[in-house]
């Protein structure tokens, strides 16, 4: 395969990086994994706005126009020839002296990994972990290079693709997966762990939100019990490569998955059209 390199696109064997990156050094760094289906980065404004937003917190200057991206994404799916992809768009702090820095990140490494799109898993065996998630290292959860938590987490549940693993906060209270929000149906009314546990803002979760406002769905965000999860009608994951899937714990698959289905139409409609959830209509 074909990375991008700050500005080249060589084989991933030649790919360098300084060893004073701190990227490298001390995770100090971002990034954003999104999909290309039929040539279309579909949500494409919305990863880059939350990638530009972290950036600032973290003091990396770096900034994007949607033609730049293109450009170079163009470039690299044909350089690999591939129309669907899986997309990781990287940002890393950049090159100082080992220590702490304070001051602003100025020239940050880009790199951009594309691999072919993975099929979607038709359903997935849930399984709430012993390890506990981890609280944000600031206000809130970037979508950093810090992973050792979801690492452990993967560990732990093993490498079987069929299961996602749900993490608990440390007080006992619904989180996320290791690598998806979740969410719940019980009488037609949707249910998802709030940000202030400490989880990612992701993407495709905040699709399935203005989706669900747009259609009049009920929906609350709060702190839930691994029982109310059990107890519901319906649940499922969301992630930017496999959408929404399906949940299952202990072998009982739910029988209704009204939610579900019409959520994954959705997905089917707009994920080659939209740039933004603030398109939907």
């Amino acid at each position: 395969m074909f990375i991008y390199v700050n500005g080249d696109i060589i084989h991933r064997e030649e790919a360098r990086i300084s060893p004073y990156d701190h990227g490298y050094l001390y995770g100090l760094g971002l990034f954003e994994t999104f999909a290309v289906v039929d040539g279309h980065p579909f949500l494409l404004d919305d990863h880059f706005q939350r990638l530009q937003r972290g950036l600032a917190v973290l003091d990396i200057q770096w900034t994007y126009s949607r033609e730049a991206v293109l450009t170079i994404l163009q470039s690299l799916l044909k350089k690999n020839g591939l129309t669907n992809a899986y997309v990781r768009w990287n940002i890393s702090a950049g090159i100082e002296d080992i220590g702490l820095y304070t001051g602003k990140y100025s020239q940050p490494s880009v790199i951009v990994f594309v691999k072919p799109l993975p099929n979607r898993p038709l359903e997935k065996k849930a399984e709430f972990l012993q390890l506990r998630r981890n609280t944000p290292e600031g206000s809130e959860r970037l979508k950093s290079h810090h992973y050792l938590n979801n690492l452990l987490a993967k560990r732990e549940l093993g490498p079987n693709r069929d299961k996602e693993g749900i993490f608990l906060t440390q007080e006992g209270f619904v989180a996320e997966g290791i690598v998806s929000n979740v969410f719940w149906v019980r009488d037609r009314i949707v249910y998802t762990p709030d940000l202030a546990t400490g989880i990612l803002s992701g993407i495709t979760r905040q699709f399935v939100l203005k989706q669900l406002n747009h259609w009049g769905v009920r929906y609350e965000e709060g702190f839930f019990l691994p029982s109310d999860v059990k107890d519901a009608d319906e649940v499922f994951m969301t992630n930017s490569i496999q959408e929404i899937v399906p949940l299952y714990f202990d072998g009982q698959r739910k029988g209704d998955r009204f939610i579900t289905t019409q959520l994954q139409g959705s997905f089917e409609k707009n994920r080659r059209r939209l740039w933004s959830s603030d398109e939907l209509k």
